[in-house]
């Protein structure tokens, strides 16, 4: 009989783009149970609020019946621990980001042991943008479409002109 697998992305979604969908998608079909965790970062400027980007994660995940958004307040390791996740999703875009990610998966290892990190290459077309290259590119008045779904570039819109 196998274990129970239960995935957790963590992230900050400021806002959700098609890369974070795309590793949404993928990971549902990987875990029984996949929890996107959205994190509160005290020293990060976010654009959004925490309650704005769980709104915005639940809309985006409606059609799948495995997947849930939650908000994580603590170390991914302890908050891991608590939902009872044993693997953490993270994506790959480029060798830039694997440093950290190597970094962040052995720390967690440390903290955690019974939590493991699995990585997923991001697809191509979603490898050369962020969430930060996607505020930067709206503020400038720049076309978004191409990196997140219509109504969350809305939002970004609405939000920068205020």
């Amino acid at each position: 009989m196998g274990m129970n697998k239960t995935g957790m992305y963590p992230g900050s979604f400021d806002p959700l783009t098609y890369g974070h969908l795309d590793l949404i998608d993928r990971g549902s079909k990987l875990f029984d149970t996949l929890y996107i965790a959205i994190s509160k970062n005290i020293t990060k400027d976010y654009l959004f609020t925490i309650d704005e980007r769980k709104e915005m994660l639940e809309k985006a995940i409606e059609k799948y019946t495995n997947v849930k958004v939650v908000i994580c307040d603590k170390l991914i390791s302890t908050f891991a621990k608590e939902i009872k996740a044993n693997f953490l999703l993270r994506g790959l875009r480029a060798v830039t980001d694997f440093e950290y990610e190597l970094q962040m998966a052995s720390t967690n290892l440390l903290l955690n042991p019974e939590v493991d990190t699995a990585f997923m290459m991001t697809k191509t077309e979603y490898s050369y943008f962020s969430s930060s290259m996607v505020k930067e590119i709206a503020r400038f008045g720049g076309d978004i479409a191409k990196f997140v779904p219509p109504y969350i570039a809305t939002e970004v819109y609405e939000k920068i002109k205020k």
